[in-house]
């Protein structure tokens, strides 16, 4: 049961921590926008209330019952992705990502995350005896895994695109697909990136400041000022509240994307490697869940949830380290965003439920409960003595 306490330990770190940094990178934000200097956090308190009722609920559901959920899952993340296409789609940060459905804005995408990945491990579930034949790896794999990919890179979501399709490398590399069909796959992908981000000014002006951050200061701004904020942090950081790099160049970044930036001039060098102990920490555990099951179905939702955080962790960090251009992909947990954290929360549950479904941790629930069961020979004794 380890892996299960440590993955809850870490995401509970995580969000709190993000929560704490939230309330202190937006404030400034909030009011320059006339709104309460509470405003963003309050909705992040919201969005987390709800996200950990998800995360609880999925948690407590057994494992065979979520793997059933895989094909309407998957059906139900391409209808979404397909209305956000639609004059209900809603575009936000250049990017058409949005969904508006009455008085309720959403992002697909983020769902669609969780989506595909519980469809992966039904697939691969239902073609356990069959894996080692490539053909059986690639479909419906790449076809309908791949639909949902354009269906976020029609919407113009670069960054949310290329995690998605890095799960989906990661998963079939988890399974043992072979290099003969890896390399044809990840050849085509970086043909694709690299198509994309052509045929897009806005995407092509993010290399040139990648490359050269001098070359246009409005468009650096964000990129200098979270450097300059790693940079000021030291070893202990300003202290909690004290970023000056959230009044000017990181603005609406600091506590979404960049929120990792605050976090390292307010926090130091100190709360930069506390947050990638803890996303280490969350890895080992959700890696430990996906060797130590005994289904397949288990091995690869947990091994795709893990690679989702991870992945999406590092490209985040990296992106504020000056290491990637811009790719708008928020830090799991910590960053600002409902659509965001509630799908990640909501991804734990999914974790914990397959931690608690291990052949140890099975035995230990089982053993616990018969433990605090009376057993019917002592109840009888009790009774006769009576």
């Amino acid at each position: 049961m380890a892996p299960y306490y440590f993955i809850a330990a870490s995401v509970a770190v995580l969000a709190g921590l993000g929560t704490l940094m939230v309330l202190s990178a937006s404030s400034v934000l909030a009011m320059y926008s006339g709104l309460d200097p509470y405003y963003y956090v309050t909705r992040q308190v919201l969005f987390l209330g709800v996200g950990l009722v998800f995360a609880v609920v999925f948690s407590r559901i057994n494992a065979d019952f979520i793997r059933r959920l895989g094909w309407p899952a998957w059906m139900l993340a391409v209808a979404l992705l397909v209305l956000v296409l639609t004059p209900l789609g809603v575009s936000g940060g250049g990017n058409l990502n949005w969904l508006a459905l009455g008085p309720v804005q959403f992002q697909p995408s983020e769902f669609a995350k969780l989506a595909l990945i519980v469809w992966c491990g039904t697939v691969f579930h239902m073609k356990r005896g069959r894996l080692h034949e490539p053909a059986q790896l690639a479909i419906p794999l790449i076809p309908l895994g791949g639909l949902i990919l354009a269906l976020v890179l029609a919407g113009r979501d670069l960054g949310t695109g290329l995690v998605i399709g890095l799960i989906l490398v990661l998963i079939m590399w988890f399974i043992g697909t072979p290099l003969r069909v890896m390399v044809p796959l990840g050849t085509a992908a970086a043909a694709l990136v690299a198509l994309l981000v052509y045929g897009s000014g806005n995407r092509m002006s993010r290399i040139a400041i990648f490359l050269d951050p001098q070359s246009n200061t409005d468009l650096s701004a964000q990129p200098m000022s979270a450097l300059y904020a790693l940079a000021s942090g030291g070893w202990w950081g300003l202290g909690l509240g004290a970023s000056r790099q959230k009044y000017g160049g990181l603005k609406d970044g600091a506590h979404t994307d960049y929120i990792f930036a605050v976090i390292g001039e307010e926090l130091g060098l100190f709360g930069v490697l506390l947050v990638i102990a803890l996303f280490g920490l969350l890895g080992w555990a959700g890696l430990a869940v996906a060797m130590r099951s005994d289904k397949m179905f288990n091995k690869v939702v947990a091994a795709g949830i893990t690679g989702w955080f991870l992945t999406q962790a590092v490209i985040n960090i990296f992106v504020v380290m000056h290491l990637l251009p811009v790719l708008g992909v928020p830090l799991p947990f910590v960053s600002s965003g409902g659509s965001a954290l509630m799908a990640s929360l909501m991804a734990t549950g999914v974790l914990l439920a397959l931690a608690r479904d291990t052949p140890t941790a099975r035995a230990y629930l089982a053993a616990r409960k018969d433990k605090s069961r009376p057993r019917m020979t002592s109840v009888m004794a009790a009774t006769k003595e009576d």
